[in-house]
């Protein structure tokens, strides 16, 4: 065979299997060399493994071992808080677990934040939920009586809450007066767009996984560049509100029970490498981005962890 063939087979080989895409830790490395100011890198974190109504990853959330463990290796990859998701009082398996996380956190120079689910209950209900969890998290983990409160992540001194909205149905408004008492108020951030009439009461928004306009796609192909493009243009032109962007390695919710068949390809790990650069089109050192959030550090069941990926394909697995 000629030597110009022989190349040319050895050269499709490795990149048919994989072994050229970026590995989670060269992605944030490139982030983190990038020319001009690098955001501060962050990443969703499921607190609800080991209660056996999610799936066996292999560990317990709520094992001080396990946790330091992870929390040790996101370090070493560039990550400095998880944002975890959170329902207050009414999942108190997770809520016993963030308690765990910022414990952990506290011993390991880490930092830890919540990502508020909305309730799906209506209008009335839905609000004084949210006042309730706001109260508890502030008394537990954010002011001045909680314990750890220093592993709290923070903005100019201020604690960051995210709100992953639902149905909608929480008057913004009232929740953000009910905590302008706290001795440091805290800002607060929604996916996307909030509703025009709760614009004033968030800080800024954070982009979330999703293809866009143009839809899931069959095989994949859609990994959400139109929205992260629309999301990062619109956020550019608006000085006045903090910006938290995202990346994330793909998508399937197949070992979802909620799952609706939606895949997205981690093209063996470019997605991820694209999603955490495209930020730089609209942000630089004149304009920084403050934030960028991996989606996310351990979510099996929709296909988005980071916490085993490796450089080749595959290689995001459930189990041990």
């Amino acid at each position: 065979m000629p030597k110009v063939l022989i190349v040319f087979a050895i050269a499709w080989f490795v990149i048919a299997s994989g072994c050229t895409a970026p590995s989670v830790r060269s992605s944030l490395r490139q982030n983190a060399m990038a020319p001009g100011q690098a955001p501060k890198v962050l990443a969703v974190y499921m607190p609800w493994f080991g209660d056996h109504t999610h799936i066996d990853v292999g560990y317990s959330s709520q094992d001080p071992g396990v946790l330091k463990g992870q929390i040790q290796q996101a370090r070493k990859q560039g990550i400095s808080a998880f944002v975890v998701d959170w329902y207050g009082e009414s999942r108190p398996y997770s809520d016993h677990n963030f308690g765990v996380l910022q414990e952990v956190a506290s011993e390991n120079h880490f930092q830890v934040a919540l990502l508020y689910n909305e309730p799906e209950d209506e209008d009335a209900q839905a609000t004084d939920e949210a006042m309730n969890a706001f109260d508890e998290a502030y008394k537990a983990y954010i002011g001045p009586e909680a314990r750890f409160r220093d592993t709290y992540l923070t903005y100019n001194g201020r604690p960051m809450i995210f709100i992953f909205p639902k149905r909608g149905h929480v008057d913004w408004n009232r929740v953000r007066e009910h905590c302008s008492g706290w001795d440091a108020a805290p800002l607060i951030f929604y996916k996307d767009d909030p509703p025009p009439q709760y614009s004033a009461d968030f800080a800024g928004s954070f982009a979330w996984v999703q293809p866009g306009r143009a839809g899931w796609t069959a095989d994949g192909s859609n990994w959400g560049e139109e929205y992260l493009d629309n999301f990062y243009k619109a956020m550019s032109k608006r000085p006045d509100k903090i910006t938290i962007g995202a990346a994330w390695p793909g998508f399937d919710d197949s070992k979802a029970k909620w799952g609706l068949n939606r895949h997205m390809q981690s093209h063996c790990g470019k997605t991820l490498d694209e999603t955490m650069s495209l930020y730089r089109r609209y942000f630089d050192d004149s304009n920084p981005l403050p934030f960028l959030m991996i989606e996310t550090w351990n979510d099996y069941e929709e296909g988005t962890a980071i916490e085993r990926q490796t450089a080749g394909c595959g290689a995001n697995q459930p189990q041990n």
